[in-house]
């Protein structure tokens, strides 16, 4: 198996958000990837430019940090040819890399918008090296940027940042040096497409964690409410769990709880509701073991809230 390092530049709307397309915010203007080969070994590259057909105008923003001209976009070619090229250069058996989670999403969008197919796995698993590099190398939380990463490796800097394959050969670096024999396991899941049916939702173990996304909704009520979101039965043993703290929402956004497992001991968990672009709410769910310190951690969360409502009810009868 290769592993195809991938990076992405995009333009948006020079005028702002009120003029973009909401189904595609952001055109990939370059693609830039490297391979790696199963001995991590760099074996080939890939780097296009491509010729705009939506935002015709460059973005101040992105003009400045990739210091292109709409001069130079003119030059490249269509996406559709350009993405057709790039997965038969990928071949067959690949996983993708990416520092951060935004590019595998872009990038569907884009083929979307051609209509294109997408040929892409179900679920799409893939690799978030800014995540295994803070698992490697930090907390598992921090996040740093691609050039911090770099500097603290004290790898030579032979190329500017924020060109597709410039940022992609860094990354390839990175991904070098990684312990993956360590992280291997810890995989993202991409949700630009999400499940189709009770039976298609992911849950995914990673061990200490699992993450569930379930299927979409037809709106935000229900999707919350649904029983397999707000299940309690232990993602190791799937035995029914106590509720020490049952689920309860943060300003309606994200909802936390507490559990406890005969045998594995003290489960948190923690979802939130997400809309996709076509219309639907799923969720994704995080199933934690914990400590004590972790348990206290979610009953201050909720005393607090608990508190936020009661200032908010007094101030409604505040007259």
């Amino acid at each position: 198996m290769n592993y195809i390092v991938l990076d992405l530049e995009w333009n948006q709307s020079a005028r702002g958000k009120k003029y973009a397309l909401s189904e595609m915010p952001f055109e990939i203007i370059q693609i830039g990837a490297v391979k790696v080969n199963n001995q991590f070994e760099i074996v080939d590259e890939f780097a296009e430019i491509i010729h705009p057909r939506v935002y015709m105008q460059l973005h101040s923003k992105v003009q400045d940090i990739l210091e292109i001209s709409m001069k130079d976009l003119m030059k490249g070619r269509n996406f559709v040819p350009v993405m057709e090229d790039f997965l038969k250069w990928c071949g067959s058996d690949y996983i993708f890399c990416t520092w951060g989670s935004m590019d595998l999403f872009e990038l569907q969008r884009n083929m979307k918008h051609y209509n294109m197919e997408n040929v892409f796995p179900m679920p799409f698993l893939f690799y978030d090296l800014q995540k295994l590099f803070s698992l490697c190398y930090s907390d598992g939380k921090t996040r740093i940027t691609l050039h911090n990463a770099i500097e603290k490796m004290q790898l030579s800097e032979d190329g500017g940042y924020h060109t597709a394959v410039n940022d992609a050969r860094y990354t390839a670096r990175l991904l070098t040096r990684l312990d993956m024999e360590a992280v291997k396991g810890f995989y993202s899941i991409d949700t630009f497409r999400i499940p189709l049916s009770r039976k298609e939702e992911i849950h995914m173990n990673f061990g200490k964690y699992e993450k569930y996304i379930s299927r979409g909704f037809t709106n935000r009520e229900v999707a919350v409410t649904d029983r397999e979101v707000r299940s309690c039965k232990c993602f190791i043993c799937k035995k029914s769990m106590k509720r020490n703290i049952k689920w309860f929402a943060t300003n309606g956004k994200t909802y936390y709880g507490l559990f406890t497992c005969e045998e594995h001991g003290l489960i948190k968990g923690r979802f939130k509701a997400k809309q996709n672009d076509n219309g639907k709410y799923f969720t994704v769910r995080i199933m934690k073991q914990t400590d004590e310190d972790g348990a206290e951690k979610i009953r201050m969360r909720q005393k607090k809230e608990r508190e936020h409502r009661k200032l908010r009810r007094m101030g409604q009868h505040d007259f």
